[in-house]
């Protein structure tokens, strides 16, 4: 458990732990984590870095991805994910929030909270799910300058720019773009809603060593493809952002019907993670452990007889 127990806390900069990421040779694999057992658990499972998508935060609040929700309450899902795991955690910055100044704004509230890496689009409002149709692009030059807004504002994030111009605009369109976003400051692009392997294939040779990021979100314009096949099509970055939401909204839906019809959980037993399983996620003991000790130390044995 890291948030309070660990000793070892990390003190490098998250952004410079996401860049030192980036220099392992394989592709960096973000699974979505919206909350901050999902974050515990995909590191449990030894990921090194870590997602948190818009549509996977509005959704669970009960809210559509357009684009509604505000920078503090984005934050407030960063600090869970980030304190819960210790790991680098990439956040979608949807356009940045408003203009060139609250981009700004948004750079430093999600550094302060914990981020390591951001990525804003190039969509207007209301905004919407890249893989869903006649979405609204923002002027080139306009987003450009979000980004040189985004990068004179950090410290140490990680600014990916994200473009939505495949769908309208095609390939041509979406690598002028990323390369007028490069030039204002991106370190990386994000290609979203590619169709096809030979997209994504043309985009990397037209952007060579350019640190290229792939959206492999289910039920979406983008085919299933392996981490490993992303990587071999020149991309150095994977993220799969709602996939642990749409597992654990199905598991909740069966758990709801189950219970409604028998009047009991009796069924469901065998679904559900155990009270140890769940204590040993979250470190309890380690917080009981911790606990125990600071009373020792302020409290030492036989100081309540004097």
């Amino acid at each position: 458990m890291v948030y309070l127990v660990a000793a070892d806390a990390a003190d490098t900069p998250a952004g410079t732990r996401f860049r030192r990421l980036l220099d392992r040779p394989d592709i960096l694999q973000m699974p979505g984590t919206h909350n901050g057992m999902a974050a515990l658990q995909a590191r449990d499972a030894g990921f090194s870095a870590l997602y948190l998508s818009g549509a996977a935060m509005t959704a669970s609040m009960g809210l559509p991805d357009l684009g509604i929700v505000t920078i503090e309450e984005v934050t407030f899902f960063i600090r869970q994910v980030a304190r819960a795991s210790s790991l680098p955690v990439l956040v979608d910055g949807d356009t940045g929030y408003g203009e060139a100044l609250n981009v700004m704004n948004m750079v430093r509230s999600f550094e302060d909270a914990g981020a390591a890496a951001v990525h804003i689009e190039d969509q207007l409002l209301p905004k919407k799910c890249g893989h869903l149709n006649d979405k609204r692009l923002a002027d080139a030059r306009d987003m450009a300058t979000k980004v040189a807004a985004a990068a004179r504002a950090r410290r140490h994030l990680y600014l990916i720019a994200r473009t939505d111009a495949a769908a309208s605009e095609g390939i041509d369109g979406a690598v002028a773009r990323a390369k007028l976003y490069l030039e204002a400051g991106a370190d990386a692009i994000f290609p979203e809603a590619m169709t096809s392997r030979e997209m994504f294939e043309e985009f990397a040779r037209r952007l060579p060593g350019t640190p290229l990021l792939a959206n492999m979100t289910e039920f979406g314009k983008t085919p299933l493809f392996t981490a490993s096949e992303f990587e071999a099509m020149g991309y150095r970055m994977v993220i799969w952002p709602v996939s642990s939401l749409r597992v654990a909204n199905k598991a909740q839906q069966n758990l709801f019907a189950a219970l409604k019809r028998d009047g009991s959980t009796c069924r469901m037993l065998d679904q559900m993670q155990t009270r140890a399983e769940l204590y040993a996620t979250i470190g309890l003991h380690d917080y009981e452990t911790l606990d125990a000790s600071i009373v020792r130390t302020i409290l030492p044995d036989g100081a309540e007889q004097n």
